[in-house]
């Protein structure tokens, strides 16, 4: 292993405090994504339809 010198821990709690939070926002977006296209597929069961499809726009 690399010799991270007499500050070793704070450097590596620094690492793993840093992964921590960058796979927490992954999982926040990956959840939050999954939410938002379920109430999306709710609104349009109940009839209600984006205003940018009423202009001709592109629908997925």
């Amino acid at each position: 292993m690399i010799d991270l010198g007499t500050h070793a821990g704070f450097i590596l709690a620094a690492y793993g405090l840093t992964v921590l939070i960058v796979l927490g926002l992954v999982a926040w977006i990956l959840l939050d994504g999954r939410a938002q296209r379920r109430r999306l597929r709710d609104l349009e069961a109940r009839g209600v339809r984006r205003r940018s499809a009423a202009r001709g726009g592109r629908s997925r």
